[in-house]
């Protein structure tokens, strides 16, 4: 088990956003491709480390390539709420209002027209419900896996209510018998992160993409507006990140993070796959 306590002091800008959201950013601007699902994704605890591109290289889902940020290959740690879940629009019973704790890395896409399609793929993702990791396993092929979960956010928040001032947040899962643990406590006032920033690029990626089982690759697109972020401080990761991830995460994993943040987060639509 390896255990990090950091705090940190970080650069941050205030951005007031003037122009219009592009399509492809904002809620319910699928392009073309009704939503498979819908739900809301709040309190986003974002924990960002620079890795060996080495070891993400053989991840990278056929026609992408790593999306580096200042050269540099990151990954996040995300943890958060999954709230009022509708699939094809229908509220599954039990299953709408969860927890997910994931850990993605970023890749680009260049489109036959030539588009850039800047999208996230993902290692591993934890959720409580075994439903829900079947049915994206079947839908995406996402590495899902179903396990006991438990957070811990302001009163109130768990639901989405937004918080103000100094307030911790915590997710907890169980693997082989122990409990693992992603905490911050979010303080300062929300704000759009500055263009450019590494901040920016976590929260800007607006496509996934995910390896099948017979090397092929599905893209989805993932519409939500742009998220406001608070800074952090007192990070926790009490984690095992070999039996989570594998041996070869565990030096840029039980280093100090290169950025640490909570996004607000907001409502989100995330479009039915299409092989590339």
């Amino acid at each position: 088990m390896h255990a990090i306590r950091a705090s940190r002091a970080q650069r941050w800008a205030i951005v007031v956003v003037r122009e219009p959201i592009p399509e492809h950013r904002a809620f319910g601007g699928m392009q073309r491709r009704p939503p498979f699902l819908t739900a809301e994704w709040r309190w986003l605890v974002m924990l960002s480390y620079a890795v060996d591109p080495a070891i993400l290289m053989p991840l990278v889902p056929a026609g992408t390539m790593l999306d580096l940020h200042e050269g540099r290959a990151l990954a996040t740690l995300v943890a958060f709420r999954f709230l009022r879940t509708r699939v094809l629009g229908i509220p599954v019973p039990g299953h709408r209002d969860f927890d997910e704790v994931n850990l993605r890395f970023y890749v680009r896409h260049l489109t036959a027209a030539g588009e850039v399609r800047r999208g996230a793929t993902f290692v591993r993702e934890l959720v409580p419900r075994r439903a829900i990791a079947v049915v994206a396993r079947l839908a995406y092929n996402e590495p899902y896996l179903a396990v006991p979960m438990r957070s811990t956010v302001p009163r109130g928040a768990a639901d989405g209510a937004a918080f103000e001032g100094d307030a911790a947040l915590a997710y907890e899962w169980r693997t082989r018998g122990r409990w693992h643990a992603i905490a911050a406590r979010a303080h300062g006032s929300a704000a759009v992160p500055l263009p450019g920033s590494e901040e920016a690029f976590i929260a800007e990626h607006y496509w996934g993409y995910t390896r099948q089982r017979d090397g092929g690759t599905v893209e989805y697109q993932v519409a939500h507006p742009p998220w406001r972020v608070r800074l952090v401080r007192d990070v926790t990761v009490a984690i095992d990140v070999a039996a989570l991830y594998g041996a070869a995460f565990v030096p840029a994993l039980t280093a100090p993070p290169t950025s640490a943040f909570v996004a607000e987060g907001s409502p989100v639509a995330v479009a039915l796959p299409r092989r590339l």
